[in-house]
Formats: structure tokens, C-alpha cells, sequence
């Protein structure tokens, strides 16, 4: 091979998910010249599957719950939110117990506090990458509705949405009757609701990274087919093969979400990443039945949203080692629970999509250098925020390599912070 097919640049960007393709694109509005490498195409895996919610809202951080009994629901598997693989559990014990401790009140609120900077631009920096590249049209500014079958749990979201006025975020609490009125088709199992007004939404984000990515491509920016176990550190630059041939640059972004763990264990990080995995399927709609926003039913656990390809029906959290088979019974569980809030019709797809959330356990992401290795960066650990946080991490990221001021202090993202 000779030297002429090496393809050089300044930054390779391992991962073409929502994180990865928006660093790229940020370091290439500010001049780098980058390649982007993945296995799949654009937007293939975590990013393709989840409610497409840019959540504007979610200032606190989800944390584990300090109530004994739903605790013990959720250790026993009785709880649909929650799944574990018990053959999982001695692996994850240490993660799930710093995760608990994280999630004490006062540790919390600083990392509510940490995340507030990244939360309140996730919006406008979306807006950002879609009118650059031609699809803000695309974006849905009407938020979402959370919703509650019983009325001591409606009275208790009352409540904790008032603790959070200080934040600024805009709400309207619904009560049946106005319920109702956003919501026609809606049926009375709930018997009230919070509309979070200030998210977004896309009815396909998998779809969403794939024009980030070829609005990537069209500005003069490569993107190839590789492995990321081949990267290697030379004296001079990192190196990497792909499909397209060898790769040399002087810096490399690993941000392949919950597999960014395998890389940076590799160069001697020891990061406590946790795959949370989660489960979609679609179905139609019955007669003329129609979903104008995302409805989370809380006591049921899981997310009703209209999407592209139909009603996407997205569970929540499942414990399970990499490997394990897929095991949809949060699903089985949830389906009959959607069908009393909402006349949805048949499934649409003979099996139901599975993916990885990568989840760290203080709850903030890894946006940084790897301090031991020069022109080496991290971006993932988005936890259940991928979508919303990937453009406003592709940003602070790229001031930080081009040594722009930051937008906000990135310290709270430092990977040091694990030693």
C-alpha cells in the first residue's frame, strides 16, 4: 500500500452516533479536517432507538431510588421500568452501589447543577446543526406530556415540578378534562398529567444523525467504514484501518458510546461503565386514532411516542452483560399497559429492536482529554441523554481541542474524576 492512500487528517472521531457525528461537525466548522470512522452507518445503533426527546426538561438527573420498597421491586424484577439479569448482578454490584450512593440528595442536586449548563443549550444547539444542515423543519417544539394513573402520584408530580421552578422550565399541569383536549384519544386510565413544554422532539433520530452525517460529508468531511480495536498510537499520530484504507492523525475522539470502555481500557483507563440496555417496537394506530406528543406513563414505565415509522412503544432499563440474548419481556409487560391509555393497533415488525444506553454512575458524561496520551479526547456516558446532549457536547468539546473558551466549565466532565 503506498503512501498516497493514506488518508490524513487532523482528528479522527471513532463513532457515528448522535455524539460522534456532532463533534465532528463541530471541529469542522472550526476548520480541522476530520474522519469519521464506524462499523455501521450513521446513527445505526443507541442513537437510532430511543423516543426521539430532546429533553429541555430533565434538569435532575435520573437517579436511583431511595424508597426501600421500590427498591426491593426493582431487585426482585417486579417493577416494568427495571430489569435485571440476575447472572449480571455480582458484575455490576460495585456500579449499582456507587450509583446509589450518587443518587443521595444533596450529591444529586450538584449534579443537577453540573448538568444544567449542558440541559439548558441542548435545544438551541440542535436548532443549530438541523438549520445547517437543512432539516430544522424537522424539529417539534411542542414538548411532552408525563402522565399519572393515580391521583396521590399526580398530586406528588404537582408538586415536585413547582420544586423545580427556580430552573425556569415552562410546564402546565393537566387535569382529565385538559388532558383530554391535548390529547383526544387518550383514554381516562390517566387521570392526570404534566406537559413539559420547553423539549423538543423528532420523529426519527436515527434518521436525524444520518443528515448531520451527510451535511458532514457535503462540507468535505470522510466518512469510513473501521474497527476501533485497530487503532493504534504511533510516535507521531494515531492510526487506524478501515475499508477506505489506513487513517493518520494527530488526535482521535473515542465516542462510541457504551462501547467507549473497550478503547479506553485498552490505553489504561479504567472508567465504570454500565450498559443499560432498552427495548422498542412499533405499532399502528387503530381507525383514526391519533398521538400528537411523546406520553410517558410513569406508573407504567414505559414511553408511548409518534414517530415516523408509527407509535414507537420504548421500555426503560434492563441490567445485562453484552453478550446476553435479547429478552424483551419489558415489552410483553408494557404492551397490555399502552393499549388501556391508547388504542394502539397491531405491531408493525416481527421483533422488537434492542440497544445500549452507556451509563456512568455520578450521572455526568466523559467530555475531555485522556490526560496520559497526547491528542487523545473522550465524549460519551450520556446516560438516558444521548440525543438531547450529542450537538451541545460537540460543541464543548471542540472548543476545547481548537483552545477556544468554553462555554461552560468542562472540570465536572473530566474522566480524571475517576482516578
Amino acid at each position: 500500500m503506498t503512501a498516497r492512500q493514506i488518508h490524513r487528517a487532523d482528528v479522527i472521531v471513532l463513532g457515528a452516533g448522535i455524539i460522534g457525528v456532532s463533534v465532528a461537525l463541530h471541529l469542522q466548522q472550526r476548520g480541522r479536517s476530520v474522519v469519521l470512522v464506524d462499523r455501521r452507518g450513521a446513527g445505526e445503533e443507541t442513537s437510532y432507538g430511543n423516543a426521539g426527546l430532546i429533553e429541555r426538561s430533565s434538569v435532575v438527573p435520573y437517579g436511583a431510588p431511595r424508597d426501600l420498597a421500590k427498591l426491593l421491586r426493582y431487585g426482585l424484577n417486579l417493577s416494568t421500568d427495571v430489569q435485571f439479569d440476575w447472572l449480571q448482578l455480582p458484575r455490576i454490584a460495585p456500579w449499582l452501589w456507587r450509583f446509589w450512593r450518587e443518587s443521595a440528595p444533596k450529591r444529586l442536586a450538584r449534579a443537577a447543577a453540573d448538568m444544567r449548563p449542558l440541559i439548558e443549550q441542548s435545544v438551541l444547539e440542535h436548532e443549530a446543526l438541523m438549520a445547517a444542515a437543512g432539516v430544522l423543519p424537522q424539529l417539534r417544539k411542542t414538548g411532552w406530556i408525563e402522565g399519572y394513573r393515580n391521583e396521590g402520584a399526580f398530586e406528588r408530580a404537582c408538586a415536585d415540578a413547582a420544586a423545580l421552578k427556580h430552573f425556569g422550565l415552562n410546564y402546565a399541569l393537566l387535569d382529565p378534562a385538559a388532558l383530554r383536549q391535548r390529547e383526544p384519544h387518550l383514554t381516562d386510565a390517566l387521570v392526570g398529567a404534566v406537559h413539559w413544554l420547553d423539549p423538543a422532539t423528532v420523529a426519527d433520530p436515527g434518521a436525524l444523525v444520518k443528515s448531520y452525517a451527510r451535511h458532514f460529508a457535503d462540507c468535505g468531511g470522510l466518512f469510513l467504514r473501521g474497527d476501533a480495536d485497530s487503532l493504534q498510537q504511533g510516535s507521531r499520530c494515531w492510526s487506524i484501518f478501515t475499508d477506505g484504507g489506513p487513517v493518520e492523525a494527530a488526535e482521535v475522539v473515542v465516542a462510541l458510546g457504551p462501547w467507549s470502555d473497550t478503547i479506553a481500557n485498552s490505553l489504561g483507563y479504567r472508567v465504570p461503565l454500565a450498559m443499560k440496555r432498552g427495548y422498542h417496537i412499533h405499532f399502528e394506530t387503530e381507525a383514526t386514532a391519533t398521538l400528537t406528543h411523546p406520553v410517558v406513563d410513569v406508573e407504567g414505565g414505559y414511553v408511548l411516542a409518534p414517530m415516523a415509522k408509527g407509535l414507537r412503544l420504548t421500555t426503560g432499563v434492563e441490567f445485562a452483560s453484552r453478550g446476553r440474548r435479547p429478552n424483551p419481556v419489558q415489552l410483553d409487560r408494557t404492551e397490555p399497559m399502552a393499549r388501556q391509555i391508547f388504542p394502539i393497533g397491531r405491531r408493525i415488525e416481527p421483533q422488537p429492536w434492542m440497544g445500549s444506553r452507556p451509563c456512568l454512575p455520578d450521572m455526568r458524561p466523559v467530555i475531555g482529554p485522556g490526560a496520559r496520551h497526547k491528542g487523545l479526547w473522550f465524549a460519551f456516558g450520556h446516560n438516558h441523554h444521548g440525543l438531547t446532549l450529542g450537538p451541545v457536547t460537540g460543541r464543548l468539546l471542540a472548543e476545547m481541542m481548537t483552545g477556544e473558551p468554553t462555554f461552560t466549565d468542562p472540570t465536572p466532565y473530566a474522566l480524571a474524576r475517576f482516578g
